[in-house]
C-alpha cells in the first residue's frame, strides 16, 4: 500500500462566528454543560429499553426479539444499532442473551421447587445437558454445584445482573473528534471475506488492476468499509470492502475486473477521529466515540456505512505508528 497524502475530499466544518456578548457566551456554555449529561443519559436509557425487551422475553420463556425490534425500541437505525449497543454495553446482543439466560437460570435454581430440567427448559435450553454446558462455561460449575452452594449462587446472580466492565484502555487519552463535511468521491471496491491476509490480497488485486489500466498516478487514497466486528464474528467470516479512490475516470471490464465495483463514498457530514497504532485497535476507538462522544455531542448517526481511510503503508511504517482515520456518518 502506498502512503496517502493530502486527500482533498474532507474539509473541517468551520465553527460558528463568535458572539461578542460575553453574557450570551456564558449562557451557552452553561447550557452546553447541562446538555451533555442529559443526552448521555438519554442514549443509555434507549439502550436499556432494548436490554429490557431481551430480559422480558427470557423471563417469559420466549425467543429473544429480532435485531430490528431491538433497534426500534432503542430508537436507533438498524444500520448502526449493533455497534452502538456493543459500545455502550460492552457486549453484543447475543452475549446479552446468553448472560441473561444464565441469570434467569440461576434465579430459578435458587427456588427449591424447580428442577434443573424445568429451569433449563424455562430459559430456552433444549436439554439439561446444554444447560449444564452453558453453566460450566459461564459460571465455572454445574447447576447442581451452584444449587448446593447458595452463597456462590447469589454471587453469580449479582455478577450476571450487570454487563461486563468495559476496557478503558482506548479512552485513556482524550478523544479528538472533528465534525467534517466530505464531498462525495468515487472509489473502486472489492468485497473480501476473511481476516487481514485476505484484505491485503484484496488491496493487492486492486493495485494490480489499477497498474494494468494506467491508473496508479491518479490514486487519491486507500479506504475500507468493515461490515463485521472481528471481536464478534470469526475472522474468516468477516466481510470487508477494500477501496481505492481514483482521480481519473475509469471503466470496469466485466471480464478483467470481475468482482470489482464502482462506488461512491462521502457525501455529507462525518465524525472523524484518528487512530494511531495497529489496525486491531480500530474497533475499540470506534466504541469510545459511540459511547463517550456521540451521546454528548448533540449529533445523531445517519444510515450510511462508517469507513476507514488508511494514511500509511504497513509495509513501510511500524504498526505502532500507522495512522487511520475513522469516519462515522452524521445526520
Amino acid at each position: 500500500m502506498s502512503p496517502v497524502k493530502d486527500h482533498p475530499a474532507a474539509a473541517i466544518t468551520p465553527p460558528a462566528e463568535a458572539d461578542n456578548d460575553a453574557g450570551d457566551d456564558a449562557s451557552r456554555e452553561r447550557a452546553k454543560g447541562a446538555f451533555k449529561p442529559v443526552t448521555r443519559n438519554a442514549h443509555q436509557r434507549r439502550i436499556e429499553r432494548a436490554v429490557a425487551l431481551i430480559e422480558q422475553a427470557i423471563v417469559r420463556g420466549e425467543d429473544p426479539p429480532e435485531l430490528s425490534r431491538l433497534a426500534e425500541a432503542a430508537a436507533f437505525s438498524p444500520f448502526h444499532f449493533h455497534r452502538v449497543y456493543r459500545a455502550m454495553t460492552g457486549e453484543t446482543t447475543g452475549q446479552t442473551v446468553a448472560r441473561l439466560r444464565l441469570l434467569q437460570g440461576l434465579r430459578l435454581l435458587a427456588s427449591a421447587d424447580r428442577s434443573i430440567t424445568d429451569a433449563a427448559l424455562a430459559v430456552g435450553y433444549q436439554t439439561p445437558q446444554a444447560f449444564t454446558r452453558a453453566f460450566r462455561q459461564g459460571v465455572g460449575g454445574t447447576p447442581s454445584e451452584l444449587r448446593a452452594q447458595p452463597e456462590r449462587l447469589w454471587r453469580e446472580i449479582d455478577r450476571l445482573s450487570q454487563p461486563p466492565p468495559t476496557d478503558d484502555a482506548a479512552t485513556a487519552a482524550p478523544l479528538r473528534v472533528e465534525v467534517v463535511s466530505v464531498d462525495p468521491f468515487q472509489v473502486v471496491a472489492l468485497r473480501v471475506t476473511g481476516a487481514y491476509p485476505e484484505q491485503n490480497q484484496g488491496y493487492g488485486r486492486l493495485f494490480g488492476w489499477a497498474a494494468e489500466n494506467g491508473l496508479l498516478d491518479s490514486l487519491r487514497g486507500l479506504y475500507g468499509v468493515p461490515w463485521d466486528d472481528r471481536r464478534d464474528v470469526e475472522p474468516q467470516a468477516c466481510g470487508f470492502d477494500c477501496m481505492l479512490a481514483l482521480g481519473a475516470p475509469f471503466r470496469l471490464d466485466p471480464v478483467t475486473a470481475a468482482g470489482l465495483r464502482k462506488m461512491q463514498l462521502g457525501g455529507g457530514r462525518y465524525a472523524r477521529v484518528r487512530h494511531v497504532g495497529a489496525f486491531d485497535g480500530l474497533e475499540a476507538l470506534t466504541d469510545a466515540v459511540l459511547a463517550l462522544w456521540l451521546p454528548g455531542s448533540g449529533e445523531s448517526l445517519r444510515a450510511a456505512p462508517l469507513y476507514h481511510e488508511y494514511l500509511d503503508d504497513p509495509d513501510e511504517v511500524p504498526a505502532a505508528l500507522l495512522r487511520t482515520d475513522i469516519y462515522l456518518p452524521l445526520a
